[in-house]
């Protein structure tokens, strides 16, 4: 059987685990506070423009989402965002978990409608009764989204527009941050991603990595104490050069670039084979998740065969599904899916 359930199948670039493996006997402090974390934020500051950034290493993206907001929010705050969020769909209420709401708003393909959202906003804190309830506290987006869908530069700006105005952060979770940018219909890059937001994170447990994201707070605006939050909420290795490592090596002569858009090359490739096989998309998603309308009689079957991620129920017979492709996708993973198509 072959996998495209999702982007994190296999374990991590061999680039990586040849660095884990020849720095593995020596001996360096704990927490993050090793050379090779060290070397790993000078390289993403550099990536990202961003020389005044401040950067943290959590273990997992549910993690570092349920830690920011939890950071960054007052205790009657909730967080905004598209109903189909990671945060209030896939993370089992972490972040309600320490108190905080998720407050959603319609998603269109995964996507915040920015004149939606600044209509929430003004019902929101119009409201007569606004004392007696959660206030939004931060805008919460993915990119990409949760449907493979991209915001372009224009619609990042105004949501960005909107929260200022609100007074605001502005959180952009990038779990896929690489396939993102490394899609063609992108258009804009890693360092205006970052100076349009409060916080994001760089994704590696999605990208090459065997675990791990990177916190980016653009213009050093973390949080107070946020090493000591991020501890208290399980969410720090003690073995933090197991982070600094794979991160140094994903910024090193743009690794973490490179394989992000082998993920697209393959993805497109899978577009262009499930169109020839006749396949319904369901979304036209261009980066590396594709998504397709299959006939419920077939899944059975073709589930023998390949491993997917179910996505939505279509009706009765129909069900929409999920295929990723990844760092680690190869053509003769195509050429198999083809035979079950």
């Amino acid at each position: 059987m072959i996998s495209f359930t999702c982007d994190y199948s296999e374990g991590a670039h061999p680039k990586i685990l040849e660095r884990l493996a020849a720095t593995n006997l020596e001996q360096l402090p704990g927490y993050g506070m090793d050379p090779y974390s060290e070397s790993a934020k000078a390289r993403i500051r550099a990536a990202c423009g961003t020389p005044n950034a401040e950067i943290f290493f959590l273990v997992g993206g549910t993690q570092t989402n349920s830690t920011i907001i939890a950071a960054m929010l007052r205790d009657y705050e909730g967080v905004v965002s598209p109903e189909t969020g990671h945060i209030g769909v896939h993370e089992a209420g972490a972040v309600e978990y320490t108190g905080h709401k998720v407050l959603t708003i319609p998603s269109h393909h995964g996507k915040i409608d920015p004149a939606e959202l600044e209509a929430y906003l003004t019902v929101a804190t119009t409201d007569p009764n606004y004392e007696h309830m959660v206030f939004p506290g931060m805008v919460y987006l993915s990119f990409p989204t949760e449907y493979g869908t991209l915001y372009s530069k224009a619609e990042l700006q105004e949501i960005r527009r909107i929260s200022t105005r609100f007074g605001l952060p502005l959180m952009i979770d990038g779990a896929r941050l690489g396939y993102g940018l490394a899609s063609p219909a992108c258009d804009l890059t890693l360092p205006e991603l970052a100076g349009l937001c409060d916080v994001f994170y760089i994704g590696g447990t999605k990208v090459g990595c065997l675990c791990g994201e990177a916190v980016v707070f653009p213009r050093g605006n973390a949080p107070k104490h946020f090493y000591t939050i991020t501890k208290q909420h399980g969410a720090m290795l003690a073995k933090g050069r197991l982070l600094g490592i794979q991160f140094d090596t994903l910024f090193t002569d743009n690794l973490y670039f490179e394989i992000s858009r082998h993920a697209i090359d393959m993805a497109m490739r899978l577009k262009a084979l499930l169109l020839d096989k006749g396949c319904t998309l369901f979304i036209d998603s261009p980066t590396n998740q594709q998504f397709i309308i299959m006939e419920n009689s077939r899944l059975e079957e073709f589930g023998r065969h390949v491993a997917y991620d179910p996505w939505d129920r279509i009706d009765a017979d129909h069900t929409a599904i999920r295929l990723a492709t990844s760092w680690a996708t190869a053509p003769e993973h195509l050429e198999e899916l083809g035979k079950w198509l």
